[in-house]
């Protein structure tokens, strides 16, 4: 059984990871260090290119955090309340709970990543209020579902080559989505993990006895609104009337945008939830209870994202990225370019943990590369695309949202998630290389 693989590494990450503001401080360390030893570059032009590219991901960050606070209020509704309350409902047993939490996870991440991280760790909470289970392994399946979404709909990188006027149209044109994300070996990967990662989180299961169940106070449903009625003021701020007022013209700009073709954004994602929110509170001053309390949530965004733009910008300007990916292709043949793509994406993808970026600073070595050796341009993308999304499992930035949600910290869940990262990765190495 993988559980007893699985105890050990979840006591050795409890006992030696520290918090994920330390781990990104130490990771800017090690970059600038790399940046000095290996490419050649200055102390003092290493850390101008750290500060001049610290706020660059400011509106990202932004979004990050709405999607956990809009997200957080959107559940606090008494309606979806409800719904996940449902949906909790069918798990009875350990075993359930699990793979309830894997799939439904798996599902979301796949239509869109923010709105899979969002829906599995509310989930989670409300299936851990049922069912005596290790809640550190339901977090963990929870975030396990993460590992599709750049095979999914949201992709980054299939939905910018499949876009006019990218940035590397010149170089292999406009590939449509039939040639990655609806592609046959991108299809059968992704089914292969909807079967082998609810498989691995169930069979971590520790024995009877061994888990470890949550503190109670975590899981509690806060109440909203009430309060004095006394004054206008306070008649204003708890009546439904404003509400439903902007509420549906919200609703309404949403269903225009995807009339006019308009995609599942980000943006468009945290707008469906805050409008949807605002509607169901019913009151102003239940969405501003739920909002003060969604914030307290978001701190490990608001600190530690400006420090992983900084790394990017290091990895980028100094030449670091473009010398991982090319010291892992270059040996590489017409059969392995994929594996080798992928292997170098995971890798990066410590240093640039998106996929819009990480692609950036990589295409310029793979492209060529599978342009030499005769190599599918659209399977080095999803090559690329796969290891950005495969070493997500044990790189904390994604993490934060769930974790901020779930009252965690990514000590708790990293251990289990390493087990994810290998099976996985066999999986998706198998099949860039022979699908």
């Amino acid at each position: 059984m993988l559980s007893v693989v699985a105890r050990p590494l979840v006591r050795v990450f409890e006992r030696y990871l520290p918090d994920p503001y330390v781990f990104v401080i130490i990771l800017t360390i090690v970059v600038m260090a790399a940046a000095v030893l290996f490419e050649g570059r200055s102390p003092v032009a290493v850390i101008e290119m750290w500060g001049d590219g610290f706020w660059t991901l400011l509106s990202f960050s932004m979004q990050m955090l709405l999607v956990l606070v809009t997200g957080y209020m959107m559940a606090s509704t008494p309606a979806v309340r409800g719904i996940l309350n449902r949906i909790a409902d069918t798990a009875r047993a350990p075993a359930r709970a699990i793979l309830l939490v894997t799939l439904v996870s798996l599902l979301a991440s796949w239509i869109n990543w923010g709105f899979g991280l969002v829906v599995g760790a509310l989930l989670a909470k409300a299936v851990a209020r049922r069912v005596a289970v290790d809640y550190r392994l339901l977090v963990a399946s929870a975030y396990s579902g993460f590992l599709v979404w750049h095979g999914g709909l949201a992709g980054s990188i299939p939905l910018a080559i499949a876009t006019p006027g990218h940035t590397f149209e010149d170089q292999i044109g406009i590939i449509g989505t039939s040639e990655t994300i609806f592609a046959g070996f991108n299809l059968i990967i992704v089914a292969a993990l909807f079967i082998a990662v609810p498989l691995v989180n169930w069979l971590m299961l520790p024995k009877s006895g061994h888990e470890m169940v949550v503190d109670p106070a975590k899981l509690e449903e806060p109440e909203f609104g009430g309060g004095p009625t006394h004054r206008p003021s306070d008649r204003i701020e708890n009546s439904p009337i404003l509400s439903w007022i902007i509420g549906g013209a919200g609703l309404a700009w949403l269903v225009i945008d995807f009339l006019g073709g308009g995609g599942l954004t980000l943006n468009s994602i945290n707008f469906l939830f805050l409008f949807v929110a605002i509607i169901l509170h019913g009151t102003p001053r239940r969405l501003l209870d739920a909002l003060a309390e969604g914030v307290k949530s978001g701190a490990g965004i608001v600190i530690q994202f400006p420090f992983y733009s900084g790394i990017m910008a290091i990895m980028a300007g100094s030449g670091l990225a473009v010398s991982i990916s090319d010291g892992l292709t270059s040996f590489a043949s017409a059969e392995s370019l994929p594996f080798w793509g992928f292997i170098s994406a995971g890798i990066v993808n410590f240093f640039v943990p998106s996929g819009g970026g990480q692609w950036v600073v990589q295409a310029p070595v793979m492209l060529p590369a599978a342009e030499a050796l005769g190599v599918d341009q659209a399977r080095i993308a999803m090559a690329v695309a796969w290891g950005d999304a495969w070493t997500n499992m044990v790189q904390p930035f994604w993490a934060l949202p769930i974790l901020a949600i779930a009252g965690l910290n990514a000590k708790d869940i990293m251990g289990f998630c390493v087990v994810q990262l290998v099976v996985s990765g066999v999986i998706i190495a198998l099949g860039l290389s022979f699908l």
